[in-house]
């Protein structure tokens, strides 16, 4: 391939596999170029707009993992069986897969904020006909809208929270910005389970309406506009893929979540075949308690040291991963891998969103879509793997699935020190 680069707002980017410009200068320039393109005043920080992003963040990640919990419920509402009703949870990551990427290209070059506010609209009125719908075909579409706008959503928030910060604090807005993905974890997806179960599993969805309807209020008052990607700035999606560090990034995503969803997927699993007295629900309260936690250690200390957070967490993972191996007959050995596995866990979207943005500069946007899909494309691998893993050993093989590619994950970001998680 002849060699190509992209001008972007840190200068000229190889896009050919070949080492960045100095460092240090890539980084003069950015900042520069950043704080004069950035609506938010060199070291005042945007709480209040970050904070509207973790809230959406919350809700795109408990409308998609919270039918897991209610699946009799929808099942007996809709009549039809609990894998029929297991496809609300395929058809929104199905829905992310298919529209990220080509929803995050088409909006690149527009403003922010209306892209932003229109997502929002459209995941809004994909739940409310999730909410009312009889009918299994129209409720499978609509979670396949939905998923489609959270596609969008995600694709986009990375870099926009970095454009209403200034650039010496923008990897801790975008630790503010993914609060809401351990938060969903931790509270949204149990809360809403237990609100189906109470009350009925349309009253989840309702909730999750109105609460995407207060999001979208505050959305419009109180998040700032900012400019979208500049013309001249604009690659072809596969030359977004070649920028050096990207695909590096997207492969550590893949084993690093792939190994993280095959054991929280089926953490029950697990527990049962460990004969615990630990209940899922109060793992997976820990664990999303332990992950905000991860998340706020992220935020301290993601812009003097991403590398060294990186290999930190992976680190962590394989030791959570170990314990959970060798230590499955003791609850207090359980409790403590539950914890330091939510600690690891809690950053990995903020420090994987600071990687890839980056590496890909003025094109961080669609670079974040290609991150969003392949969270997805983890997730339902995960469902997959995990369900084959169980079916033919038993749950004690999870964590050692988890450590394993949590591994792989290391020595990827290991030797991509040059390009994605430079030293």
């Amino acid at each position: 391939m002849t060699r190509a680069t992209i001008q972007d707002d840190a200068g000229t980017t190889p896009v050919d596999g070949q080492p960045h410009e100095n460092l240090d200068t890539y980084e003069e320039r950015r900042a520069s170029t950043q704080k004069s393109d950035s609506p938010v005043p060199a070291g005042r920080f945007p709480w209040a707009a970050l904070l509207i992003m973790a809230l959406m963040g919350f809700l795109l990640i408990a409308t998609e993992a919270m039918p897991a919990g209610l699946l009799p419920q929808i099942g007996a509402g809709l009549n039809i069986t609990e894998g029929t009703a297991g496809q609300f949870v395929s058809a929104y990551a199905l829905g992310t897969v298919i529209a990220a990427m080509p929803a995050i290209a088409m909006t690149r070059g527009m403003r922010r904020k209306p892209v932003f506010l229109v997502g929002i609209i459209g995941f809004l009125a994909a739940n409310l006909i999730t909410a009312f719908s009889t009918d299994i075909v129209l409720s499978l579409g609509a979670r396949l809208l939905a998923g489609a706008f959270s596609g969008l959503l995600w694709g986009m928030l990375a870099g926009y929270a970095r454009r209403i910060t200034a650039p010496e604090h923008a990897g801790r807005a975008l630790s503010v910005a993914c609060l809401g993905t351990p938060a969903g974890l931790a509270v949204g997806t149990p809360f809403g389970s237990w609100l189906g179960t109470t009350f009925h599993w349309r009253w989840s969805f309702g909730v999750l309406t109105i609460l995407t309807v207060v999001t979208l209020l505050l959305a419009v008052f109180l998040v700032p506009d900012a400019s979208g990607q500049r013309a001249g700035t604009r690659v072809p999606l596969v030359r977004v893929f070649a920028i050096p560090g990207v695909a590096v990034v997207l492969g550590v995503i893949v084993c690093w979540m792939l190994g993280h969803n095959i054991l929280y997927t089926y953490i029950g699993s697990y527990l049962r075949t460990a004969s615990l007295q630990l209940s899922v629900e109060v793992a997976l309260v820990t664990f999303g308690a332990a992950a905000i936690a991860g998340i706020a250690i992220t935020g301290a200390v993601i812009d003097k040291g991403l590398r060294r957070l990186v290999l930190l967490s992976l680190g962590c993972f394989i030791a959570a991963g170990v314990i959970f191996s060798v230590g499955q007959v003791s609850v207090v050995a359980v409790i403590a891998a539950i914890v330091l596995w939510g600690v690891a866990f809690g950053g990995a979207a903020a420090q994987l969103q600071t990687a890839i943005s980056a590496a890909s500069g003025e094109n961080a946007d669609v670079a974040n879509s290609m991150l969003g899909v392949a969270f997805n494309l983890a997730i339902f691998a995960a469902g997959v793997a995990g369900a084959v893993v169980i079916s033919n050993f038993d749950g004690l093989v999870l964590p050692v699935a988890m450590a394993g590619l949590a591994a792989i994950a290391l020595i990827i970001a290991v030797a991509g020190h040059r390009t994605a998680f430079p030293t």
